[in-house]
């Protein structure tokens, strides 16, 4: 047999009571392409759970929430499964609405916009978002940010701020687990529109963002071991990644889910294996790339890795 050619692709058989890790695995005999990909990342994902020294880092990016893989984040920081959480100031917007009582709902792509902007409906793609739920998590946000002390704040204990007056969500279920949320892009958000509303009117309590890079990097120059998924790219790619720049530790596991190509030089489709010429992933790390549409690709991961955890 020729050296090259010792693992034969089995073909995929289904089965109408398959669980979810058994598609995986099915997948990962046939082990071609992306499907071959995410089996790896479930076994990656499992490694990474099952060390108790191992410091797990998550990174969510792109329009996830609305699109109902909120439910995932919450779950994975009530099992344990999250250490630090970083994630888009946007995500985190839609995370609040859902948990003050508001909805995202099914919609279509293809639509008259200007008709949904004179409904005053937003569309996120095949999702639509109500301005009425804009006006309630205003009226929300702003009696929390009025609550504020006259003195600085991290944007981490601003958001646990928020989460503790929540029941429901990722920031709730971070705040009820002591997780911290990072959101180095905060502006960039309702979220940080609504505060810069707030300080146009009220107290000027100060956003202190180096404020988290200081706990950050005491919290990352003391683990034993890193690993971290990293959900779209983006800054909270970026910025978990890099937070080991200024140590002398590396990631040791990373799992990369994205739509982004490579070859296009941004850092959202940039490669693990690019990482670790900048010594953010090890020299002897794992990483694991899955391309495609997340909403895809998460749920499996989760389900899968978690039905193997819970099964030890």
């Amino acid at each position: 047999m020729h050296k090259h050619c010792s693992t034969p692709v089995k073909q995929f058989i289904p089965r109408g009571d398959m669980t979810v890790n058994e598609l995986v695995c099915e997948m990962g005999k046939a082990g071609a392409y992306n499907g071959g990909s995410l089996f790896h990342a479930v076994e990656v994902y499992e490694k990474m759970l099952s060390d108790p020294d191992m410091t797990k880092f998550f990174a969510l990016s792109g329009a996830m929430v609305p699109a109902g893989m909120g439910g995932i984040v919450s779950t994975l920081i009530e099992k344990g499964h999250i250490d630090v959480l970083t994630s888009t100031g946007a995500n985190l917007t839609h995370d609040v609405i859902e948990a003050i009582g508001c909805h995202h709902y099914h919609g279509k792509a293809e639509c008259d916009d200007v008709e949904l902007r004179n409904d005053e409906v937003n569309r996120i793609y095949d999702v639509f978002l109500p301005n009425d739920a804009f006006e309630d998590l205003e009226d929300f946000i702003q009696d929390i940010y009025c609550g504020l002390p006259e003195e600085p704040i991290t944007i981490s204990n601003l958001l646990k701020t928020i989460g503790e007056e929540l029941d429901t969500g990722i920031l709730a279920t971070a705040a009820k687990h002591d997780v911290p949320v990072y959101c180095p892009a905060f502006q960039d958000s309702v979220l940080g529109l609504q505060y810069w509303m707030f300080s146009q009117f009220h107290k000027k309590t100060i956003l202190d963002a180096i404020g988290d890079m200081h706990v950050l990097l005491n919290q990352v120059f003391n683990v034993k071991k890193a690993g971290a998924v990293l959900v779209g790219g983006g800054v909270p790619k970026n910025f978990t990644l890099q937070s080991m720049l200024m140590t002398p530790n590396d990631f040791t596991y990373v799992i990369q889910l994205t739509g982004d190509r490579p070859d296009l030089g941004g850092l959202s489709g940039a490669t693990l294996d690019e990482a670790k010429s900048w010594g953010k992933i090890g020299e002897g790390g794992t990483g694991v790339t899955v391309y495609g549409d997340a909403t895809i690709t998460l749920p499996i991961l989760a389900a899968a890795t978690l039905e193997r955890m819970e099964r030890k």
